[in-house]
């Protein structure tokens, strides 16, 4: 199994001698290591399945990486019947998620807590700041979901605040927020996505004797794009892996992109601080890209400080020059893209998945995708809709998750409200003022009887009858296959009747399809992983908020950001709009944060398989007004001898003609063929 590796590749997968840092550039086969190192212990080591545990960051990642596991185990001729079971390949959020289902009673949870996604947690802090005021909520949002990654506890947060001057009142009131919206996430019995981090922690540092059960449970850890860890997530490795340090962590600060959402690069550093023994192996043939992109991504990454030196080399042939072109405006800009584009698909007859358009922010892709309309040109824009996003997919989580754990009030909310069942706001409202001087949830509320004689009796029958339904949807939850308790539950709530009644007749059959859809996955999910309704609320709550279903990749032109690029690779890349103040961004420029910037750009050059288009405009509309623009200064630092200007200042007028003159006899040769 091991030949096929290349030797840092082996070394990396055969080293068990105590901490190691795999420093994998881009392409160059880490999730190759990551796998065949798992099959290497199981098979050579020992080491039983459910012993080790690799770590990722998207629930794709972790799908294809226990696809391939369970490739290479089913072909070893020395294991037996199904050789990988026990194994956890999961991304952390949903590990955290594990042990906390384990251990949530010590931290004074049950063990059917709710997940709350965004929204939720947004409409918990617009009720606790008593404001519809969005901007305010998302920075508040933002602050505390930035305290629990750097593990800061309300007390410390407001302590911290105390001492800071820049936006001082701002930070003291999401420091006092911090707190209420704790005290309310803990009374809802519920958690969000970052505390599925910040609690295991937590319970291990304050539970030594749970520390050592699951360091006995998980004896070895393997963690994918560890440059793109948080403190958090950094402390979960640490206590985890105990001072032996059984662990592999792959990364690459080249490509650690994610600061602005609390990655910290300096986790690579502290490795080398907190295991002095800690063994270093760097991963630099890439399998991907031409030399000329390779050196085009080491000429610009080289302006950066290193932590560790390493320079990517192919042997995949030199490849075309790369191509710079300056557009006239935004407009010129992306029909000249599309024309190239079209050009090139003609030429090469590729198809139309193989192109990616990549850009600094969303607000880029408009021209884009009006281009390639006007062309009837399939693409898909990265980031849109969610399938858990839609309502009606939210509308049965809100069910489940009520199911799950009646004490979570966001859902009894929706759930109770859709469809409609005559508990109308008077009601809600009156239950909630109840709820709230009690200090108990809206669901238990509903059954004391100081709050009924607040009612009459046909709000209080509706009521009731809503709440002795989800009664009932518990006690069948554990017992019966989930696929039955859902289409009895839509049943019961007449949730066909109700799409159909306030949609367009095409709009409610593809809602109800989707509905269908989503019961016909979580039957199958809970028959194959032989899990309760129940168990699979919490999995699906997670996977919401983590990316959705990702289904085959259809033929189109695939329009992304460079974030959201990360780990995917295209023959050929346009990457556009390479100005400044754009990439690098104004306020990374104004924020000292050039470097980022950088690993930005680069992370954009390393997914171009064969060719690479750079484009920017001479000038740009802003506010209204058309603004002079100029080209990044990354441009300025890729190889001379390596790239080819197109449209601007740089461009050689006979250079520019004479592959003009090319391209046409290319264009007339394929013509002729035809």
């Amino acid at each position: 199994m091991l030949s096929k590796l290349n030797p840092p590749q082996r070394e990396a997968v055969k080293y068990l001698d105590g901490p190691l840092l795999v420093l994998a550039g881009a392409g160059s086969g880490k999730t190759r290591v990551i796998t065949h190192k798992i099959v290497h212990m199981i098979e050579q080591c020992g080491y039983a399945p459910k012993e080790i545990a690799a770590i990722t960051f998207t629930n794709k990642a972790a799908r294809e990486m226990q696809e391939r596991v369970g490739q290479l185990l089913s072909e070893s001729p020395t294991l037996k019947a199904k050789p990988g079971k026990g194994l956890t390949i999961a991304t952390f959020h949903s590990l955290g998620l594990q042990m906390l289902r384990q251990e949530a009673q010590s931290l004074g949870y049950k063990p059917q807590f709710s997940i709350l996604d965004s929204s939720d947690s947004f409409k918990i802090l617009a009720d606790v700041l008593a404001t519809t005021d969005k901007q305010l909520l998302k920075r508040t949002q933002w602050q505390i979901s930035k305290w629990k990654n750097t593990f800061v506890t309300p007390d410390q947060a407001t302590a911290l605040s105390s001492k800071t001057q820049a936006d001082e009142e701002l930070t003291h009131a999401a420091a006092k927020i911090y707190q209420l919206y704790q005290q309310t996430l803990k009374a809802y019995q519920a958690v969000d996505f970052d505390d599925l981090i910040k609690l295991p922690v937590e319970l291990f540092e304050q539970h030594p004797e749970t520390l050592d059960k699951w360091q006995r449970k998980l004896k070895y850890l393997l963690i994918d794009e560890y440059q793109d860890t948080n403190t958090c997530q950094y402390r979960l490795v640490r206590l985890i892996t105990g001072v032996e340090g059984r662990f592999t962590a792959v990364g690459d600060d080249d490509q650690a992109i994610y600061g602005w959402r609390g990655a910290d690069v300096e986790n690579l550093r502290g490795l080398t601080e907190d295991f002095p023994r800690l063994k270093v192996i760097k991963l630099e043939q890439n399998y991907r890209s031409t030399v000329r992109i390779l050196r085009s991504a080491n000429h610009l990454i080289a302006n950066n400080p290193k932590l560790f030196e390493k320079k990517l080399w192919s042997d995949l042939g030199t490849g075309e020059q790369i191509q710079i072109s300056a557009a006239r405006d935004e407009v010129h800009e992306a029909e000249a893209v599309i024309m190239k584009l079209l050009a090139h698909k003609f030429e090469h007859r590729t198809r139309f998945a193989d192109y990616a358009i990549l850009y600094r922010g969303n607000h880029q892709a408009r021209l884009f995708e009006e281009q390639l309309r006007g062309h009837k040109m399939p693409y898909t824009v990265s980031g849109g809709q969610s399938f858990f996003d839609r309502a009606e997919i939210k509308d049965l989580i809100a069910y489940l998750r009520l199911i799950a754990n009646e004490d979570d009030d966001p859902a009894f909310i929706r759930a109770a409200t859709t469809p409609k069942k005559g508990i109308g706001n008077t009601t809600l409202e009156r239950l909630g003022e109840y709820a709230a001087s009690r200090h108990v949830s809206l669901f238990e509320a509903a059954f004391e009887g100081a709050f009924q004689r607040l009612l009459g009796q046909k709000q209080l029958d509706d009521l009731l009858t809503f709440c002795n339904f989800i009664n009932t949807m518990q006690h069948r939850a554990p017992r019966e296959p989930a696929g039955d308790i859902l289409n009895s539950m839509l049943s019961a709530i007449k949730y066909e009747a109700f799409l159909y009644d306030s949609e367009e007749p095409r709009a409610a059959e593809t809602k109800w399809k989707n509905v269908m859809d989503f019961v016909d996955w979580l039957s199958k999910k809970g028959s194959s992983e032989e899990k309760n309704l129940l168990e699979l609320t919490q999995t699906v709550a997670l996977m919401s908020m983590l990316e959705g279903r990702e289904n085959g990749e259809p033929d189109a032109v695939k329009l992304s950001t460079l974030h959201a690029a990360k780990g995917l690779e295209f023959g050929h890349v346009f990457l556009i709009g390479v100005e400044e103040g754009i990439l690098p961004h104004r306020e990374s420029v104004d924020n000292d944060k050039i470097e980022e910037e950088r690993r930005l750009m680069y992370v954009g050059i390393t997914r171009a398989q064969r060719s690479l288009h750079i484009s920017w405009c001479r000038k740009r509309k802003r506010a209204g007004e058309m603004e002079v623009c100029e080209p990044s200064r990354f441009i300025a630092e890729l190889p001379v001898a390596d790239i080819r200007h197109f449209g601007g200042t740089a461009t050689d007028p006979a250079t520019s003609k004479e592959h003009g003159k090319e391209r046409m006899a290319q264009i007339r040769a394929m013509l002729g063929k035809i």
